[in-house]
């Protein structure tokens, strides 16, 4: 059988998308800044799509910058609002357990005299909103937490944050790539000033996001050009790509619910099923996470092992570990909730969809379990080893 349970990484394009998709590929290829026919045709499909894209996190059409994806929207999120607040200060508060593109960008503003703070989290990777109030200085001129983690799935409290945010009248962002389109997300609501996604979480095309930027809000351009996206963000917008993000976003406010529950009860069958295999458990929150994400450490075996041999087996996921990409390091976000070198190392993410069933989960659950058995049989770690979990329960 093949599972693809990595869903976090990247989705595959719904038969709704792709359909929307095709005629803005081959029959209408108009420029959308053309006055002529074919371009004011593609003009009003971009501002369709933006009133879709708006309307699931209860923005203003106005209020979004269409972008070549969630890694663009981050940068243009921080260094616009950074440099347009410059004046005023160069404090910046995050967390440690942001997405890289989050982080490398924090790091790239510390190098041209910006100073950052990034914030501890719990066990569970939950920043608490006390410590977020008492990183604030008259100095700080951009809060940014994350939604949801990549990794772990933790849902972080991003309207008790944009309180906060808003009684000090501090612009607030949040990376909600992971989240846009499979919670419930307001952007009023959460006093937030900026909010990136990205299409390809949400079953549309890869290469393509949006920026929200609320009306009133002071933030440098990001990428001159043409002076398409009313100025904000220059270059030929990726017409099919905004169509794309459209209709998933469109087909989100329809399912996003009846989703989120059957791809709970997935996800609790999934992490109920794998918890047995001894000297397991369960990263993130263990209720207040996303619907399709279950992460995991197994001791004694390392994480891109078991990414590799459950490829073998069928089955699509990923680890939280950095191995495969020559770094012998764990993951960031696993070191920050306090997990050490020897057990992070034996990460495992499954992340599902929609599209995932309930005879998947039950191969996934029998694959991990022989996954781990095997490679344990093979480990001279775990084999020569005391299992190391009662030094840290």
């Amino acid at each position: 059988m093949f599972v693809y349970a990595d869903n976090a990484a990247t989705t595959p394009v719904s038969d709704a998308v792709f359909n929307a998709m095709l005629p803005w590929l081959h029959d209408r290829y108009g420029n959308p800044s053309a006055i002529y026919s074919v371009g004011r045709e593609a003009k009003a499909a971009v501002e369709d799509a933006r009133v879709k894209v708006a309307s699931l996190i209860g923005a203003r059409p106005e209020e979004i910058v269409f972008t070549a994806g969630g890694s663009e929207s981050d940068n243009y999120a921080l260094k616009g609002t950074a440099y347009a607040g410059r004046k005023k200060g160069r404090h910046i508060i995050s967390t440690k357990i942001e997405h890289h593109a989050m982080l490398h960008t924090l790091e790239w503003l510390e190098k041209q005299g910006f100073e950052v703070t990034l914030l501890d989290v719990d066990s569970d990777g939950l920043v608490s909103p006390d410590d977020v109030k008492r990183a604030v200085s008259d100095n700080t001129i951009l809060i940014s937490v994350m939604a949801a983690n990549n990794e772990i799935g933790t849902i972080e409290p991003i309207a008790e944050i944009g309180e906060i945010a808003a009684a000090h009248k501090i612009p607030f962002h949040t990376d909600a790539v992971q989240a846009y389109g499979h919670i419930p997300l307001n952007v009023r609501e959460m006093n937030l000033s900026t909010l990136s996604l990205s299409a390809h979480k949400l079953r549309g095309p890869k290469g393509i996001g949006a920026l929200y930027i609320k009306n009133g809000t002071h933030i440098d351009t990001f990428l001159h050009g043409g002076g398409q996206e009313r100025g904000r963000r220059g270059g030929t917008e990726n017409v099919a790509g905004i169509v794309g993000l459209g209709e998933a976003a469109y087909q989100c406010s329809l399912h996003m619910a009846e989703d989120a529950k059957r791809v709970t009860a997935l996800r609790d069958r999934l992490i109920a099923g794998i918890l047995p295999i001894p000297y397991s458990r369960l990263t993130g929150h263990p209720t207040r996470r996303l619907p399709g994400n279950a992460s995991f450490c197994i001791e004694g075996i390392e994480g891109e092992a078991i990414v590799l041999t459950l490829d073998s087996l069928g089955v699509m996921a990923s680890s939280g570990s950095a191995c495969s990409s020559g770094s012998l390091d764990p993951s960031h976000v696993l070191m920050a909730i306090g997990l050490p070198h020897v057990v992070a190392h034996g990460s495992v993410r499954l992340s599902l969809g929609p599209q995932n069933t309930d005879a998947e989960v039950d191969y996934l659950i029998s694959a991990v379990h022989k996954t781990a058995e095997d490679l344990r049989a093979k480990s001279p770690v775990w084999e020569n080893n005391a299992p190391m979990w009662a030094k840290f329960e």
